[in-house]
C-alpha cells in the first residue's frame, strides 16, 4: 500500500493560473520585431524539453546582444498580459482551502519572482502555501530535478509522502527525475506534451482531492 501523501507540490503556470498561452504570446510579439515567427507547435516542442524560445533568433544569426534586447521586451510584454488578462482557473481557492486542512503546500515555478509576484498579487492563492520557489531560487530549472529536490528538502518530507501536480512535459520530466510521484493535470495548451511517465492522470484540478483519498 502506498504510504499517504503529507506534501503537494504545485507547478504554477498552467496549474493554478492560466499564464502560460500569455508567455508565448509575449514571445511571438518579441521575436516578431525581428521579423521572426514563432509557431505554437515550435514552441510546444521547445517547452517540452526546457529550451527557450530564443533558440530561433539564434538559428538565424541574431546576436546575443540583440536577443538580450528583446528578451526585456519579451518580460515587459509578459507583464502586460499578466495585469491585463484573465488568468484565474475556476475553483482554485475553494480547493487548495479545502486541502490545505490535511496537507502542507507549496508551489514550485520556473517563473521569476518578479513575474510569480506580479501573478499572485492580492489573488489569496500563495496563502494557502507554506513557501513558494521560483527560478532563482534552486541550481537548476526543470526539467532538472532541482525545483523539486529543493522544495522537498524545504519541507525536510519523503519523496513517498509527497506529489507534484503538473501540467508540461518538461515538469514533469522533473518530477520524474526527482522520483517523486506526479499528477497531470490536462490543459489544452499542453495537451501535444508525453506525458506517459505521470503517474496519475487528472482532467481538472477538483479532481486532485479525489485522487488524494485513493492513495
Amino acid at each position: 500500500m502506498t504510504n499517504k501523501k503529507k506534501f503537494i507540490l504545485f507547478d504554477n503556470d498552467g496549474v493554478l493560473v492560466e499564464t502560460e498561452k500569455w508567455y508565448y504570446e509575449a514571445n511571438v510579439k518579441a521575436l516578431k520585431e525581428l521579423n521572426l515567427t514563432l509557431e505554437l507547435d515550435t514552441y510546444l516542442e521547445i517547452m517540452a524539453r526546457g529550451g527557450t524560445a530564443w533558440e530561433i533568433a539564434f538559428a538565424q544569426g541574431v546576436s546575443k546582444d540583440v536577443v538580450d534586447k528583446q528578451r526585456e521586451k519579451r518580460d515587459v510584454f509578459y507583464q502586460e498580459f499578466l495585469t491585463t488578462k484573465d488568468i484565474e482557473i475556476q475553483g482554485v481557492k475553494p480547493l487548495l482551502k479545502e486541502l490545505s486542512q490535511n496537507y502542507k503546500m507549496a508551489i514550485i515555478t520556473t517563473s521569476r519572482r518578479v513575474d510569480f509576484d506580479l501573478i499572485h498579487k492580492n489573488r489569496g492563492i500563495v496563502d494557502f502555501m507554506d513557501f513558494t520557489l521560483c527560478v532563482e531560487e534552486y541550481a537548476k530549472a526543470k526539467p532538472a530535478p532541482d525545483p523539486y529536490i529543493a522544495g522537498l528538502k524545504k519541507f525536510n518530507a519523503k519523496k513517498e509522502e509527497t506529489i507534484i501536480v503538473e501540467d508540461s512535459q518538461r515538469g514533469l520530466t522533473s518530477a520524474y527525475n526527482a522520483g517523486i510521484e506526479c499528477a497531470v493535470v490536462h490543459n489544452e495548451f499542453t495537451k501535444t506534451h508525453d506525458f506517459s511517465k505521470a503517474n496519475y492522470h487528472i482532467k481538472k484540478l477538483d479532481e486532485l482531492k479525489e485522487l488524494l483519498s485513493t492513495l
